[in-house]
């Protein structure tokens, strides 16, 4: 049985432009091409444009998607690994929707809110790009390899410490304290070892990080406002970075 090349069309929601495309490019092939260059697909065929159609929605790009499609023949055993994935999937997408259900309750309650619970289910890998701009793909890769090996009790334990860390710099700030104390130096120590923590850190592990990434990072704090917000505003950024650059010329 065949199906031409707009009933595909209609049946996939895509267009006739997009499956020639897919031909072009040599991911789907028309089991015939009739009168008029009219292109006809068979059951085969549409097996195959499923599997293009999943890795799509699974975010990979066309070239990735021939890649896969010329390594994996076994057309039952590529669609149970793109089960899996899709169940993968949809439990993150779960987790999402239990989050921000979650996130409305308390805020409707009056309830303070928790980091861990709200950012459940969501990638961080969207800032791939932005991450190996910033510090290259080595960073990321050892970053991003170190977090899924993290159990959710140990990801949940570091979203914690995060926000911990983030609410002392904040009450610092609003008490006015000099950047150069005590007080404010520990603060600066403690975010040392907190970044020390992560893989990938430029001059992480026991030593690292190094005085040039401490204190490009202090001025990131104040220069972008999604980590600003961390601290409270401007106003806390800009204390966290001048305690960061004591510390760094202090100690590094």
């Amino acid at each position: 049985m065949e199906w031409s090349i707009s009933e595909v069309a209609r049946a996939t929601g895509t267009t006739s432009r997009t499956l020639r495309h897919y031909g072009q490019l040599g991911l789907l092939e028309p089991s015939r091409t009739g009168h008029g260059g009219y292109r006809y697909y068979d059951e085969a065929a549409l097996l195959r444009l499923q599997r293009i159609l999943l890795l799509r929605d699974l975010g990979l790009g066309l070239p990735a998607i021939g890649d896969v499609l010329a390594g994996q023949r076994d057309v039952t055993a590529a669609l149970e690994t793109h089960l899996d994935l899709l169940e993968q999937e949809r439990d993150r997408l779960d987790r999402q929707i239990a989050s921000v259900s979650l996130t409305i309750r308390r805020r409707r309650g009056g309830e303070q809110l928790m980091a861990q619970e709200m950012f459940d289910g969501f990638d961080h890998t969207q800032y791939k790009e932005e991450v190996e701009q910033r510090w290259g793909t080595e960073a990321y890769a050892a970053s991003d390899s170190w977090w899924r090996g993290l159990g959710k009790d140990q990801q949940q334990a570091f979203y914690a410490a995060a926000k911990a860390l983030g609410t002392d710099w904040t009450d610092a700030a609003h008490r006015g304290v000099d950047p150069s104390s005590q007080e404010a130096q520990a603060l600066a120590r403690r975010q040392l070892e907190w970044l020390r923590g992560i893989p990938g850190t430029p001059g992480g592990g026991t030593a690292g990080p190094t005085k040039e990434y401490f204190v490009g990072l202090a001025e990131m704090y104040v220069a972008d406002p999604r980590f600003a917000k961390n601290y409270g505003g401007d106003q806390g950024a800009a204390f966290v970075r001048d305690a960061m650059t004591v510390y760094a010329e202090r100690h590094l």
